[in-house]
């Protein structure tokens, strides 16, 4: 007992930079900041432009760990368009809209098949990198619809998923109603995922820095760092090219890659990943 109480007192931090694949200069960064940095774990776009220089990169950097970065939103499909007409253009590529997606996977049986066949897709282009799956999130967070998070859950424990991002930040005085009704949302899927045997995090730190995970603002979140297993998630990057530009032109890709070259870790807090995590009892 007393070991288990000192586990809960501990601060662990995992630090996850999402979008692997998306361009060239999000993989150098995450290359860079895995071997000389704070970063210690990547989500992969197994469809994404630049995947398969990340999967090279991710093979011959030990330090770094692997997850899938589910794309249902947003991205590019790995199957083709013939197969899931219903999720994707004539170009294989997922719309943008998350209200018309929601409702579409949450009412429509006929687009559930198709989104299940799509996300044993990306499960399996994974698995043929050869790289251990460390953990599981969805682009734009898309995880969070139940429709969504139960098939991720299910299809990934066939290919040994053990852990999920849950993007719940910790209670605080004065957060603002949207933020309090994410947390409760988020219990949906974190009880999804106890209920599979699944490992998460106990809270994210920065949701509401997105993009902006600056060394200023990494410092001060981690001056009051929680007790507990916390995930924060990063965008960084070497340079802006038109890509990202486009899809998140207001994200400061460079000074996230700053931070994660630069900012060191306060006094008792350790850097973990999910894989180094002991499985959930019970």
């Amino acid at each position: 007992m007393g070991l288990v109480v000192e586990r809960l007192r501990e601060r662990r931090l995992i630090t996850v930079a999402d979008d692997f694949g998306l361009s060239q200069g999000i993989n150098e960064a995450i290359e860079a900041a895995a071997g000389n940095g704070i970063l210690t774990s990547a989500s992969l776009m197994v469809a994404g432009p630049e995947a398969a220089d990340a999967i090279a990169r991710a093979r011959r950097c030990t330090k770094l760990n692997v997850g899938l970065h589910l794309v249902v939103i947003e991205g590019r499909s790995v199957l083709p368009p013939g197969q899931i007409p219903s999720l994707v253009d004539e170009n294989g590529m997922f719309p943008s809209d998350q209200l018309r997606l929601g409702l579409s996977y949450f009412f429509r049986p006929a687009i559930r098949r198709q989104l299940a066949a799509e996300i044993r897709a990306q499960f399996e282009a994974f698995a043929a990198t050869g790289l251990l799956l460390d953990h599981a999130n969805a682009h734009k967070h898309m995880h969070l619809h139940p429709t969504v998070g139960r098939l991720m859950i299910d299809i990934g424990r066939e290919f040994g998923l053990r852990a999920i991002r849950v993007p719940a930040e910790p209670a605080a005085p004065g957060q603002r109603f949207g933020d309090r009704l994410l947390r409760r949302w988020c219990g949906v899927l974190r009880g999804q995922a106890r209920r599979a045997g699944m490992l998460t995090n106990d809270q994210v730190l920065g949701l509401g820095a997105t993009g902006h995970m600056t060394p200023q603002v990494v410092r001060g979140l981690l001056a009051d760092l929680p007790p507990g297993l916390t995930e924060m998630y990063f965008h960084p990057a070497t340079h802006r090219d038109a890509l990202l530009a486009r899809l998140m032109p207001r994200y400061e890709h460079m000074a996230e890659f700053e931070t994660l070259m630069t900012v060191a870790l306060p006094p008792g807090v350790s850097l973990s990943c999910y894989s180094a995590e002991p499985a959930p009892k019970g």
